[in-house]
C-alpha cells in the first residue's frame, strides 16, 4: 500500500529545504532598506498599508496582523477602514511575479501621491520591482511561466517541484516577514507581552 503520506512528508521536507537555502540568497542591505523604513514609519506615526492578491494577500494579512500587534498603524488593501496615503506612509506590495495587475496598480497610485512602496518579490525586473523604492528579493516558484520560472528548480535541483504554483514563494515570504517581526520586536523594545495586550480580545 506504501506510505499513505508520501506527498504529504515529501512536500513538507521540500519547502522546509527551500526556505533553508534562500536564507543564505536573501540580501541583508536590502532587508536592512525594509526595516529601518518600517522602524521610521512607526517612531513618526504614519500609516503602513499592507497589499498581495490571492495566497499573498493572505500573507500580507498575517504579516498586517502582528504589526497592528507591535502597534503600528496598519492596514490592508481592499478593507472598507482602510484610510488615504501619503507622503510619509509605507506600502508593502507583495507579488512572487512582480506583474499583477491589481498590485502594480495600487503600488502606482501610491507612488503618485509619494508614499514608499517596499516591493518583496522573486522579479526586481518586474513591473512592481521597477516602480518600487525597496525590493525585498524572495527566491521562490511563482505561477508563471515554467521556462520563466527557473528559481525553484536551481535552488532545489530537482526538475519540477512538488509544491505547486506559488507555493514555494507565499511559504518563504510569510516565514520572512515573521523574521521582520521579531526583528522589529527587538528594535522597538516590545515584549511578548506587549504584543498579547495588542491581540483581539473579541473573536470570530
Amino acid at each position: 500500500m506504501g506510505n499513505l503520506l508520501e506527498y504529504v512528508q515529501k512536500t513538507m521536507k521540500e519547502i522546509v529545504i527551500f526556505i533553508d537555502k534562500v536564507i543564505e540568497r536573501l540580501k541583508p542591505e536590502q532587508i536592512k532598506q525594509m526595516l529601518d523604513t518600517l522602524e521610521r514609519v512607526y517612531r513618526d506615526g504614519h500609516k503602513v498599508l499592507v497589499m498581495g492578491a490571492g495566497r499573498s494577500g493572505l500573507v500580507g494579512r498575517a504579516f498586517a496582523m502582528r504589526l497592528m500587534h507591535l502597534g503600528f498603524n496598519v492596514y490592508v488593501l481592499g478593507e472598507t477602514i482602510t484610510p488615504s496615503i501619503g507622503k510619509d506612509d509605507v506600502v508593502v506590495a507583495i507579488s512572487g511575479s512582480g506583474r499583477t495587475k491589481l498590485i502594480v496598480t495600487a503600488a502606482e497610485a501610491a507612488k503618485k501621491v509619494n508614499a514608499t512602496v517596499i516591493a518583496i518579490t522573486s522579479y526586481p525586473d518586474s513591473p512592481l520591482g521597477q516602480l518600487a523604492d525597496i525590493v525585498v528579493e524572495i527566491p521562490g516558484r511563482t505561477k508563471m511561466a515554467p521556462d520563466i520560472d527557473y528559481f525553484a528548480r536551481q535552488i532545489l535541483g530537482i526538475h519540477e517541484p512538488l509544491a505547486p504554483l506559488g507555493t514555494l514563494f507565499e511559504d518563504t515570504a510569510l516565514v520572512f516577514l515573521d523574521g521582520v517581526v521579531v526583528e522589529l520586536m527587538h528594535r522597538l523594545g516590545k515584549s511578548e507581552a506587549d504584543l498579547r495586550a495588542k491581540h483581539a480580545n473579541i473573536e470570530l
